[in-house]
């Protein structure tokens, strides 16, 4: 049965990888964002595919899809839903946003001030929205994949520390290559339509039970505690070569998903146990965009997926 559902998901991403090309690690990191169920930063120059990326999986796992523009203007209501008076009726309905969905897209998700963007803390944190007095569940299987452009920064609201913290990880998405970009040129004016689903929401499911069976030794959950400790200045696991440099570290939250994902890796290659590979092999994505570097280690150009990596491997 599992052998059946992996198939499934290297199906998915090889009939996405026909439409979407030279994108193959954002397509892969969705996937890992549907079956662990965490949430994704994407962050990349304009036309590179991250929007039609994303109606791609969608549509290849048969999921609820809604796209929102984040703009300067945009409330928090026009994301979650609000009240409205009936006068016929002489009462309060609710009017539900588009949050309301499985795959939620925040297209440019910088560009709109903190109260909208606060807006999504207690969706993308416990699954969940109040409006009014009204506590309402989202959808099984929600997830939130945000882009932003790395460049133009006029006019754009920097995510706070509590909003990054909160996506499971930062994809950074490059030009593709010579012959990727080639093959764009064949690409039919809307791909998409073409595609059917190969994944549902049951599969889905049942892969998350899947992936949590696989095993995951306690010295290997050792080493991703002391991973993520080490890119704390408080904490004795500290890498002292980067004093000064990060001001302050990955929170628990870390550990948590470079659990999760690790496991979903070792699932894809068909194996029932997690080795330090799989872990580093997500460290940058999932520890960069969580800490907080100094002033100066900005200047020296210095990054926190380069840290990150550099942290790890130094560990391991």
């Amino acid at each position: 049965m599992s052998k059946d559902v992996r198939e499934k998901i290297e199906l998915a991403l090889e009939s996405g990888k026909k439409v979407i090309f030279g994108q193959d690690n954002l397509l892969d990191a969705i996937m890992a964002a549907l079956v662990c169920e965490g949430h994704l930063l994407i962050e990349g120059m304009p036309g590179l595919g991250k929007t039609l990326s994303v109606s791609t999986m969608a549509k290849l796992c048969d999921l609820s899809f809604k796209r929102i523009q984040f703009t300067p203007d945009l409330l928090p209501s026009d994301l979650i839903g609000t009240m409205i008076y009936s006068q016929k009726e002489e009462e309060f309905t609710t009017k539900f946003g588009p949050i309301f969905t499985q795959l939620l897209l925040a297209d440019e998700i910088n560009r709109s001030p903190a109260k909208v963007q606060a807006a999504l803390l207690e969706a993308m944190g416990e699954t969940q929205v109040t409006i009014g007095d009204e506590t309402h569940r989202l959808s099984r299987l929600f997830v939130v994949l945000a882009t932003q452009n790395p460049i133009d920064q006029e006019g754009t609201y920097t995510l706070p520390e509590a909003q990054m913290d909160r996506f499971m990880m930062k994809i950074n998405v490059d030009y593709p290559d010579f012959e990727a970009e080639k093959s764009i040129l064949g690409l039919s004016s809307d791909p998409v339509k073409s595609l059917e689903p190969i994944l549902s929401t049951d599969d889905l499911i049942h892969l998350q039970d899947m992936v949590r069976e696989v095993y995951v030794d306690d010295k290997l959950k050792d080493l991703i505690v002391k991973i993520v400790h080490s890119t704390r200045p408080e904490s004795e696991h500290f890498v002292k070569k980067y004093d000064g440099a990060i001001l302050a570290g990955a929170s628990p939250r870390a550990c948590i998903w470079l659990h999760k994902i690790s496991r979903f890796i070792a699932f894809r290659e068909g194996k029932d146990y997690v080795s330090p590979e799989h872990v580093l092999q997500v460290v940058p994505q999932v520890l960069g965009h969580r800490m907080i570097l100094s002033y100066e280690a900005t200047i020296d150009k210095l990054n926190g997926r380069t840290i990150a990596k550099e942290i790890a491997e130094s560990i391991i």
